[in-house]
């Protein structure tokens, strides 16, 4: 009858191999996960949607205030409008939480410049000045009444200062004496008037 022995000790190549593979095993079964589990937290961050480019959202129209003819939020002229997300865009939303959007959700709102109109029509002004510009009935109308006076005493100076008056009130060059703007139509012909400045005018200077 044969004597059973005890098995004979490994030898140290073998348990290194062995050990290699168990190592090797290890890190390929959970390495892709580890490393996804560590990119997750520190990943890209997701966009807000104040930040999506144009075409993928769509604002809508502000609510006009038919008496000023501008927007009925309009503060220290800034208003703002709804915008919404496209479809199937994933993005921060105003409150800072991150939203799948399907369309329908308002995504952020986005501030538009409006105007300061304290009741001055443009276009009442503009017939003042046009019909009854020799009296200085403009001039009273906007606020002018020592310019409105000197030109009813001399009949619109002459008649030349009523045509000055009615191209610069045409013009808007000449606004209420407040300092606010004409009501114009939202919708409307409007005069946007430009200017030349440091920033506008000279163009920035690359050195090598």
């Amino acid at each position: 009858m044969a004597a059973l022995w005890p098995p004979a000790p490994a030898a140290p190549e073998a348990l290194a191999a062995q050990l290699l593979g168990v190592v090797w095993f290890v890190s390929a079964t959970t390495g892709s996960w580890g490393a996804a589990a560590i990119a997750s937290p520190g990943g890209e961050e997701t966009l807000k949607c104040e930040d999506l480019k144009v075409g993928q959202y769509i604002c809508k129209d502000p609510k006009i205030n038919d008496a000023t003819q501008e927007p009925v939020n309009c503060t220290n002229y800034t208003a703002h409008v709804l915008c919404f997300p496209a479809p199937n865009i994933t993005c921060k939303d105003f409150s800072g939480n991150e939203t799948h959007f399907t369309g329908n959700e308002v995504g952020f709102y986005k501030p538009i410049s409006c105007r300061n109109v304290n009741g001055y029509s443009y276009k009442v002004a503009v017939a003042l000045s046009l019909f009854l510009g020799w009296l200085g009935a403009d001039r009273f109308y906007l606020g002018y009444p020592a310019l409105g006076l000197l030109k009813f005493c001399t009949v619109g100076f002459c008649g030349i200062g009523s045509l000055i008056d009615f191209i610069l009130i045409s013009m808007q060059i000449v606004g209420p004496s407040d300092g606010s703007s004409y009501i114009i139509d939202y919708y409307g012909t409007r005069l946007t008037r430009l200017s030349i400045t440091n920033e506008t005018f000279r163009k920035t200077q690359f050195y090598p």
